[in-house]
């Protein structure tokens, strides 16, 4: 492991697609497949479509190409309260390289900016620093501040604004006060993975290392104006508050995942796919597995470290499965105890190891990790970027507190200032 010291805030029958479709698939990265809107329009195939394509998607997907989508805060520079500004940026961003790969995420007062898909992980941490600068460069422009920390320390959801469109429109009136509170932001990773039993068999052993992400990217100590004793209270707000999320089961290939879907459908327990909000997840729009657990990162090098270790993890899972290695299968009432562990102190504290029977610190689990991932690391291009960070964000900011005495002035200096206020 390679310990390093904080660099600062970088926040910078199936239907045939029509043509505006292919349009929108080309421009996404994906060619081929169907993505929801840039904010969040309505599913576009029946159920049953949809389960279709997306089992043909996964026969046919690109293997083991990967995107990355980091969420941001939208702050009034001069109050650093959270600030309806999407509308604003979007039009803004009209016609420009960051057009297509930036979107809308329930509030208005949250943005969110996306690699596309990369052939490669070190592609796609060129991709990373590319879309924050990016987004930094048009903020500058409109006078926005950014931050990208997994909760905001005091702004009031009840002043938040949801984004009018059918998609959230819809979750709006299902989800009510649980949607109204998820002010949240994160970091989600989608590893494409060919074969749909291959597929499932990935997301299935993610599961067990969803508490060791957790930890690792845990940033979110402050919110409501409250020093939490959390290391994650996002995962508190968001995996604990909506239906269908935190640790999914295990499912028995595709066959066994295809029949939970069909059943939510049939059952009226979603109207769209996307309303399976599991940490992670067979993706129906495109042929990923996305890991949705992990806190946004303020800083750029953390983030890429971080989604490197993802990157790898869904390698070498897959390599595991095409050549019979045994992956653990661990029961969800014993991953939910490696999860409060890693809510409650993320990798300051220590996580379970199954095998051994025993507690080991948490960064200990992530070099275990981070090992078992180096035969496969360097063919992904993610090898440089496998490292840990000497104290993570959560970590930085504890301390920054026992040295200011004041959340929102630790959240002061993670906030990234428009140079033409600063």
């Amino acid at each position: 492991m390679r310990s390093r010291e904080r660099t600062g805030c970088n926040c910078g029958g199936m239907r045939t697609a029509d043509d505006q479709d292919s349009e929108d698939s080309e421009a996404s990265g994906f060619p081929h497949f169907k993505y929801d809107s840039q904010v969040g329009d309505a599913q576009k195939l029946t159920p049953y479509e949809q389960i279709a394509f997306a089992r043909d998607a996964f026969a046919n997907a690109d293997d083991l190409t990967v995107a990355v989508e980091e969420e941001f805060q939208l702050l009034d520079p001069e109050t650093l309260e959270l600030t309806g500004r999407f509308e604003e940026l979007k039009e803004a961003a009209a016609g420009s390289e960051l057009d297509e790969h930036l979107v809308g995420e329930l509030i208005s007062s949250e943005i969110e900016v996306k690699t596309g898909r990369c052939e490669t992980f070190a592609e796609a941490a060129e991709r990373m620093g590319e879309r924050r600068a990016q987004l930094g460069t048009l903020a500058d422009a409109y006078g926005v501040a950014l931050a990208c920390t997994g909760t905001h320390p005091w702004s009031r959801w009840q002043d938040q604004h949801i984004i009018d469109t059918p998609h959230y429109r819809r979750n709006d009136e299902i989800l009510r006060y649980v949607v109204w509170r998820n002010n949240s932001f994160g970091i989600h990773v989608h590893v494409a993975v060919r074969g749909p039993d291959r597929a499932v068999a990935v997301c299935n052993a993610f599961r067990n290392v969803l508490p060791e992400l957790l930890a690792f990217s845990a940033s979110s100590p402050f919110v409501e104006d409250v020093v939490t004793g959390l290391h994650s209270a996002r995962t508190e707000i968001f995996t604990r508050m909506f239906p269908r999320c935190g640790v999914p089961d295990a499912y028995d290939g595709w066959d066994g995942f295809e029949h939970y879907v069909r059943f939510l459908y049939d059952t009226g327990s979603i109207e769209e796919h996307t309303q399976m909000w599991w940490s992670v997840r067979p993706h129906l729009a495109f042929p990923t597995v996305e890991i949705r657990i992990c806190d946004a990162q303020p800083d750029l090098r953390d983030s890429r470290s971080l989604a490197a270790l993802i990157h790898a993890l869904g390698a070498r899972f897959a390599r595991a499965v095409d050549e019979g290695e045994p992956l653990p299968s661990l029961p969800h009432r014993l991953i939910e105890e490696n999860m409060w562990r890693a809510i409650r102190t993320g990798l300051s504290g220590g996580l379970i190891d199954f095998e051994r029977g025993e507690v080991v610190p948490a960064r200990a689990r992530i070099d275990q990790l981070l090992e078992w991932v180096r035969p496969v690391a360097g063919e992904i291009g993610a090898a440089p970027f496998l490292d840990v960070p000497r104290a993570n964000s959560a970590e930085r900011q504890y301390a920054r507190l026992a040295e200011l005495g004041s959340h929102r002035e630790v959240f002061t200096e993670l906030v990234r200032v428009p140079e033409r206020v600063a």
